[in-house]
């Protein structure tokens, strides 16, 4: 208890060290595997609070050492950029700032042995006491060194009416490819002292994918309490394609879309190839429901699919056009399953005699989404991820928008997030 208050004590004079509160949602331990933060009893929804609501988050994670260790856990106030707030954790806080992760599990029924952590956040008698994005920071023994993952938590204080339409883009080179956010916002009654419309900031994120996210700090259209957002050139994104999926909820009997499962009889390993995946850049687009880039984990082989699912190397295969490279660009797998991000982990590398690519993950059981996206070489100028040229984009993708308000009173050290909403394209539902 002496060491926990002397930790609370520690945190509350020197804040949280920047360089660690910078590194968003990011896994820094390569023993540390899927990592799943969600509303309880929802795994397919964003982590996301409201105030006031009552509301708490799951958070799932796997250690692959198998043995038991002592994780903490704490939230950094961050500004609408996600860099830290200059805000000591007693002015957003209540309650102990660094809470250990008693509930774990050793996998059982598995080959594979792993330790499963969960818990249920905020803790009873604890919370933020302000609106505004939190840094989910988890981290062994109580040191703040010693940071293994990271994730985005969203608290909303609702002060404002934030709503909004998917249109489809106006501009002729755009019209049957891209989609156009029209966001509104009402702060009559929220008594927000605002001196100028730039006080406020509207980020808008599509399919939770913060390396695309926008943020807007100025309306298009300003008029008393009514702020409008609808310039095309900020408010436009690529529209995409239903993301490719796989179901890998049994490692004993194939699905639709496993061409192969290999057991060895040697060792633990277990790889599954997913059949290969064309190119879909020139296909008729068709309509599927998809989970927008996400994944759930499942078993369809045992009880429990938190601590009696398997792992197993799963390997992609992309067909480019011709069978022939992309030519200055490289290709990823992107989706929730690979963080969205470009990492060494999930580059794809081309097979120059089958004239594929072909990349591989270390996945647990569950049903997955993901697609291809390309980069330009380092030496290009536009290092913005990509999925046109793989995947291609129809106007009717259904997609999924969530628009976040942030505002700043004059003199505040931190943004405060005071509205959001959810939207989904259904043009043609």
């Amino acid at each position: 208890m002496r060491h926990r208050l002397f930790t609370l004590i520690l945190l509350g004079l020197t804040g949280v060290v920047p360089s660690l509160a910078q590194r968003v949602d990011t896994i820094l331990s390569g023993k540390i595997r899927t990592v799943k933060l969600f509303r309880v009893g929802d795994p397919v929804s964003y982590p996301i609070l409201f105030m006031q609501s009552g509301e708490q988050l799951e958070l799932h994670f796997d250690d692959l050492d198998g043995d038991v260790k002592f994780y903490y856990y704490s939230m950094q106030l961050c500004n609408a950029d996600w860099r830290p707030a200059n805000l000591p954790p007693f002015d957003y806080w209540r309650g102990f700032i660094s809470n250990r992760i008693s509930n774990y599990r050793i996998s059982s029924l598995v080959q594979t042995r792993y330790t499963h952590y969960q818990a249920v956040l905020p803790e009873r008698n604890a919370g933020p006491t302000r609106g505004g994005n939190y840094l989910l920071r988890v981290y062994l023994n109580d040191d703040t060194n010693r940071v293994v993952f990271t994730r985005r938590v969203l608290v909303v204080n609702k002060k404002v009416a934030v709503g909004g339409a998917v249109l489809q883009a106006f501009r002729g080179e755009f019209f049957q490819s891209h989609q156009r956010i029209l966001a509104t916002v009402n702060t009559q009654g929220a008594n927000l002292q605002t001196f100028s419309p730039q006080d406020l900031k509207l980020t808008i994120l599509q399919n939770y994918t913060w390396q695309t996210a926008r943020t807007l700090d100025r309306p298009t259209i300003f008029r008393s309490n009514y702020y409008e957002y609808a310039e095309e050139e900020t408010t436009r994104f690529p529209a995409g394609k239903e993301w490719r999926w796989v179901d890998l909820r049994s490692f004993r009997l194939r699905s639709e879309r496993v061409s192969r499962i290999v057991d060895s009889d040697t060792s633990r390993r277990i790889d599954i190839y997913v059949a290969p995946d064309e190119d879909r850049q020139r296909q008729v687009y068709l309509f599927y429901r998809d989970l927008n880039g996400l994944y759930t984990t499942e078993n369809r082989d045992n009880p429990n699919p938190w601590w009696q699912s398997e792992y197993a190397w799963v390997h992609f295969t992309y067909v480019p056009p011709g069978k022939r490279p992309l030519i200055g660009q490289r290709v990823f797998i992107q989706g929730e399953l690979s963080g969205y991000s470009a990492a060494a982990e999930n580059e794809m590398r081309y097979n120059d005699s089958l004239g594929v690519y072909e990349g591989k993950l270390y996945l647990k059981q569950g049903f997955y989404n993901y697609r291809y996206v390309t980069l330009p070489e380092p030496n290009k100028n536009n290092s913005v991820l990509s999925a046109s040229a793989t995947e291609g984009d129809f106007w009717g993708t259904e997609n999924q928008y969530l628009l976040l308000l942030y505002f700043r009173p004059f003199g505040a050290r931190a943004d405060e997030l005071i509205g959001a909403t959810e939207l989904r394209s259904n043009f043609m539902r």
